[in-house]
């Protein structure tokens, strides 16, 4: 049975390592301060940023972060599910779903418009789930970093 709840404080060092392994998967990373306040926004009801966990026979083995934003395009805020990591032992057994229709429920909760997404497109594992829970827009996205 998988359980999916809001994150809290103390889930920080189950945290911690799913999180790592995201930035890993994407070879990527974070100064510790960012991490620092990723984790802060988590645990500030005044902050749009949420995550949520994925807990299994007690541990936590998936997570999602996500939040809210306005758009020019309705009047409903749109919810962008910006992370899901699950635990290599967790993969294949439903996680991954769950944690993205919880986000679902959250964003529908809110008064949300839609949920989005974005994967990398080498990122065709995940994508076989996408594609089964959602559309693809058929956007590309382009980026510019600033200093």
């Amino acid at each position: 049975m998988i359980e999916i709840r809001p994150i809290i404080d103390s889930d920080r060092d189950s945290w911690q390592p799913l999180w790592q392994g995201y930035l890993t998967f994407y070879r990527s990373s974070v100064p510790p301060e960012v991490t620092d306040a990723t984790w802060r926004r988590f645990l500030d009801p005044a902050e749009p940023v949420n995550a949520l966990v994925a807990v299994v026979d007690g541990k936590i083995v998936g997570i999602v972060h996500y939040l809210y934003h306005r758009s020019t395009w309705t009047a409903a805020d749109y919810c962008y599910l910006q992370d899901l990591f699950t635990a290599e032992e967790a993969r294949g057994r439903g996680v991954a779903r769950a944690l993205i229709e919880a986000v679902y429920e959250k964003a529908k909760a809110h008064g949300a418009s839609r949920v989005y997404w974005l994967t990398h497109e080498t990122n065709t594992t995940a994508q076989a789930l996408y594609d089964k829970v959602a559309a693809r827009s058929g956007f590309i996205q382009y980026r510019h970093l600033l200093g």
